[in-house]
């Protein structure tokens, strides 16, 4: 049976899976190859995975566009099991079930006060051999390995599947600590168990961490009974090895392992070798932590660039709308944005907030209108445990998540009075109680507020406190809607199209005239939203390199056609569409004397789409019929 196989992953998201023959599997475009990838990207022969007696390998066979193995070049690599190799534009993940089962799982730290036995082996770090050279080849299998990730956590998982390969542990566990020794980010593996936790001892870490010793304890269990924490004696715990992290003469956390085998316990070469691979693993885990932070601001950097695109329009409103923004995101007043519904409120709120002195600091969002009144009061302010049925833990909210940032209350109009008033207090006091609790807890939050109904009215109403619209309305910005701004209109659309063009593969000139006069005709109930997802439908919908007036939805037709001629017979949209449609293809096709493809060059679309059509139109036996 089978135990090695590749997973390709296409670029729709599809997998296939293909088991490895024994010997040798080529891999290319050609028709000559085990596995065809008929793909421009891919060379006519491109690599080749060969078994071997170590295992499978894969070497690149000179391909243009080449073959990496996580970040190596495939040239005779030893592949492993998850190894993802990059071929072309192609992933394709290894996979190998004949590898050892290990099982992540979560850490108990255990609090117990715990000592030595006599004959361990505790060392400073400065009296230790760095490597041997029977260690040599494992340092730089570790090394390659750990190099190519960049996530902290799969990095901190990947590192101990490579050393559980190499030292006999049972169990272990990386732990990642703060400034003050506080256990930060755990990982724990545990080999071939099938439940339960990994335990480890704090009393030895905090020893590694203050000391930077490295500790090998053996005979645990038969030499210190009477000191030895009641978890480890219950786990049957024999030998302990902790090695500390450290980074620039910084400790940055421990890499502590156990085994409970008598017959498999760690000596001075495992020490050796995982005092080697600390510092290789903390540098690897520090470069993994700058890599995420750079992530996270190009995500952030990449957020502002898309808010400033979208924020689209050269009207005389929406020139106030950004004179409004650089004068208030400066401040810290509190901002009340109203507009009916696809006006940007959100939008507008970001792009505050993006031009704010908290523009480094959290923004919450939460939609008033989507929660029930006691979901909303406990997304809103938290609760402490016990404080309601199914309270399991306490909870911020997120008016304390926001501390020191943005709170954006989007549909305020809809908050209930009861919580009106906790709300008022919050922005008065600059503090909260949770749900249940009796601590007051500070908060400095900036409250941007958004709404679609008039506040005013409904103040009179008595549905909204006359209070809390004074201390929301310090500041008030109205997003016009887009019948007040027709000359936005073509420049949206605009827009739209050449980004769901991009999105959807599809080559499109612009807009037909008729299309053109219906865009500008329309009342846009649904103000940008609503043009944004006509103009996406259109995309998806358009036979041509132009979009048709027909390709616009429903809702645009109306009034634009000859309602007021009683010679005109009025039949439904679609069905007129689709009888015009055919109508199209049928005189194509004649006038291309019953060949397809000509009919396709006649009405610019490709053979493919022509194809699809003339089947979703049930016109075949017809075309048929014509052609004789």
């Amino acid at each position: 049976m089978t135990e090695a196989r590749i997973r390709i992953v296409f670029a729709d998201g599809k997998e296939k899976r293909i088991d490895l023959k024994p010997g040798r599997t080529l891999i290319g475009r050609g028709d000559g190859n085990d596995i065809r990838l008929r793909h421009p990207s891919i060379s006519r022969t491109h690599c080749e995975i060969v078994h071997e007696d170590d295992g499978y390998v894969i070497r690149d066979l000179g391909s243009l566009n080449g073959t990496t193995v996580g970040e190596q070049p495939a040239d005779g690599v030893l592949l492993r099991d998850g190894d993802r190799i990059v071929a072309g534009d192609f992933t394709i993940l290894f996979e190998d079930e004949s590898a050892p089962y290990a099982r992540f799982c979560d850490v108990e730290i255990d609090e117990e006060p715990f000592s030595l036995p006599a004959d361990s082996i505790s060392l400073g770090l400065d009296n230790i051999v760095a490597t041997m050279a029977r260690d040599l080849n494992a340092i730089l299998k570790v090394t390659a390995k750990i190099n190519a990730v960049h996530d902290v956590e799969e990095l901190q998982k990947a590192l101990l599947s490579e050393i559980f390969e190499v030292v006999p542990a049972g169990s272990g566990a990386i732990i990642l600590v703060d400034s003050d020794f506080g256990f930060a980010e755990v990982v724990g593996l545990d080999r071939g168990r099938t439940g339960g936790h990994v335990n480890v001892s704090r009393t030895m870490i905090n020893r590694v961490l203050q000391d930077r010793t490295v500790i090998l304890a053996n005979d645990i269990i038969s030499d210190a009974r009477e000191s030895t924490p009641e978890s480890l004696a219950v786990a049957g715990v024999s030998s302990l090895l902790c090695v500390p992290m450290y980074l620039f003469e910084k400790v940055v956390g421990a890499i502590y392992l156990s085994t409970s085998s008598e017959a498999e316990t760690f000596d001075e070469s495992h020490l050796r070798f995982m005092t080697a691979i600390a510092p290789i693993a903390s540098v690897a885990i520090e470069n993994a932590r700058n890599f995420s932070s750079l992530q996270i601001e190009n995500v952030r950097l990449k957020a502002e660039t898309l808010l400033e695109r979208n924020m689209i329009g050269e009207s005389a409103s929406m020139k106030e709308v950004y004179g409004f923004i650089a004068k208030a995101a400066p401040s810290e007043a509190t901002i009340l944005i109203e507009g009916e519904s696809g006006t940007g409120k959100e939008l507008a709120a970001r792009a505050i907030v993006v031009n704010s002195q908290r523009k480094e600091e959290p923004l919450v969002i939460i939609n008033c209108a989507t929660l029930t009144e006691n979901l909303l009061e406990s997304e809103l302010f938290g609760h402490e445990k016990g404080s309601f049925t199914g309270a399991t833990a306490q909870k911020k909210g997120k008016v304390e998540i926001a501390h020191g940032g943005t709170l954006f209350l989007d549909e305020i109009g809809e908050l209930p009075l009861s919580l009106q008033a906790k709300l008022l207090r919050v922005i008065q006091e600059r503090e909260l109680e949770r749900i249940g609790g009796v601590q007051r807890i500070p908060v400095d939050v900036r409250i941007i507020a958004a709404t679609n109904r008039d506040l005013e009215e409904e103040v009179k109403n008595g549905t909204f406190r006359q209070d809390l619209f004074y201390r929301l309305n310090v500041m008030k910005l109205r997003m016009p809607p887009l019948r007040e701004r027709t000359s936005d209109v073509m420049v949206l659309a605009e827009t739209f199209l050449n980004d769901y063009a991009r999105k959807n593969g599809r080559q499109l000139k612009g807009f037909s005239e008729k299309a053109r006069d219906m865009m500008l005709r329309h009342e846009y109930p649904g103000n940008v939203r609503e043009l944004e997802n006509a103009i996406e439908r259109a995309v998806i919908l358009s036979s041509g390199e132009w979009i048709a007036a027909e390709d616009l939805p429903e809702e645009f037709h109306r009034g634009s056609g000859s309602a007021g001629d009683p010679s005109v017979e009025i039949v439904p949209l679609q069905e007129g569409i689709r009888s015009k449609k055919k109508q199209m293809i049928i005189e194509a096709f004649q006038k291309a004397n019953g060949s397809y493809v000509d009919t396709a060059k006649i009405l610019d679309v490709h053979p493919n789409y022509l194809h699809r059509l003339i089947k979703s139109l049930d016109i075949k036996s017809e075309l048929e019929d014509l052609s004789g």
